[in-house]
């Protein structure tokens, strides 16, 4: 009776292969990768499509070590009432030898009304089971991390074009420098925008929505240098970097940093609001510039406006290292803030 119902549920498979790629319902679904928001999507586009087919679907979300050798027999045998079942098994590479192998035997003969998930993050750690789930011609959804630029902006590119709505290039460049590496935020702000703008979606909309984002960890980046601490700008700029602020608005923020105190010191004693006019900055910038200005000379100054550009350059393709570049940028400025002290120069 057990060889019957095997090879019965052989054949059920075997149907259901060819449209595997396309029907999230198919006996088992691969998401691979180490993306945490395409693995939840993978996983909730199978959860929807079971319980759309019945709304009593029993989902089992199970954790490497909560599978046990024997229990997904458990949650697999025939059940009197014939309900559907989701099982889902996260972090599937990390799984023991001895439910692995349990893996591969319910693989080939899946049971009939259950949708086995397996979340796997690739690469050679549990390879074994990777290659048996595609060699059964398991559903497989591809869920890499995105670690290139162009890869984020692909990705928001896609998330407009899902909701129907259009979104100019520059835009879509634009959210990707202001939000930075986090698809989940990248995702939410795209369904923002939608919700909230009507018509194609630009540049301007972006920044009136999210550009402060970037600008602030920028000028962060900036602030700590022009005032000496190399320790806390270096940490900034690399937390920006990581958070995938483009490397060009740190070095606008660096020369807007240094400009301002050449600026500020070269000009007429006054009132911040008379000096504010003067310069083209708001009161509020005037006293902080004063404050961060103490340690600086005139050929200080030009050090630094020599680092930007140099770092300017190669950021813009001068050079092979962008991240490099403005570490470089940074230490040099953070050095010249402090040159008043090492006796350098002369001082305002």
């Amino acid at each position: 009776m057990r060889d019957a119902l095997s090879v019965a549920r052989a054949m059920l498979y075997e149907m259901a292969r060819k449209t595997a790629n396309d029907d999230p319902l198919a006996p088992v679904t691969l998401a691979v990768g180490q993306e945490d928001l395409l693995l939840d999507r993978a996983v909730r586009e199978v959860v929807a499509a079971a319980r759309a087919s019945d709304a009593d679907t029993d989902v089992r979300d199970l954790t490497s070590d909560q599978l046990q050798p024997g229990t997904l027999a458990e949650l697999t045998s025939p059940s009197l009432f014939a309900e559907r079942k989701v099982v889902i098994v996260r972090n599937a590479q990390d799984l023991s030898a001895d439910t692995i192998k349990d893996v591969k035997a319910y693989l080939g003969a899946p049971a009939e009304e259950i949708t086995l998930v397996l979340l796997h993050a690739g690469g050679v750690k549990g390879k074994g089971l990777l290659d048996a789930a595609r060699k059964v011609g398991a559903r497989e959804v591809a869920c890499p991390k995105m670690t290139k630029p162009a890869d984020r902006l692909a990705f928001v590119r896609g998330e407009f074009r899902a909701t129907g709505r259009s979104a100019t290039p520059e835009a879509c460049q634009a959210l990707v420098d202001s939000i930075g590496s986090d698809l989940r935020e990248l995702a939410s702000a795209v369904t923002q925008l939608v919700a909230d703008i009507e018509g194609t979606i630009d540049e301007a909309v972006v920044g009136r929505y999210y550009t402060g984002r970037a600008e602030a960890s920028s000028f962060t980046v900036a602030d700590r240098a022009v005032e000496g601490r190399a320790a806390e700008a270096l940490e900034a700029l690399r937390w920006s970097l990581s958070t995938g602020v483009a490397p060009v608005l740190i070095t606008s923020a660096l020369a807007q940093g240094v400009r301002a105190i050449g600026k500020l010191s070269s000009a007429r004693g006054g009132r911040p609001a008379d000096l504010a006019r003067e310069l083209g900055m708001p009161p509020w910038k005037i006293d902080r510039v004063r404050q961060q200005m103490r340690g600086w000379t005139p050929d200080a100054v030009s050090v630094a406006l020599r680092a930007v550009a140099e770092a300017d350059a190669g950021v813009k393709g001068g050079g092979d290292d962008p991240e490099y570049a403005l570490e470089k940028a940074v230490v040099a400025i953070a050095r010249a803030a402090r040159s008043r002290g090492q006796g350098q120069g002369q001082g305002y």
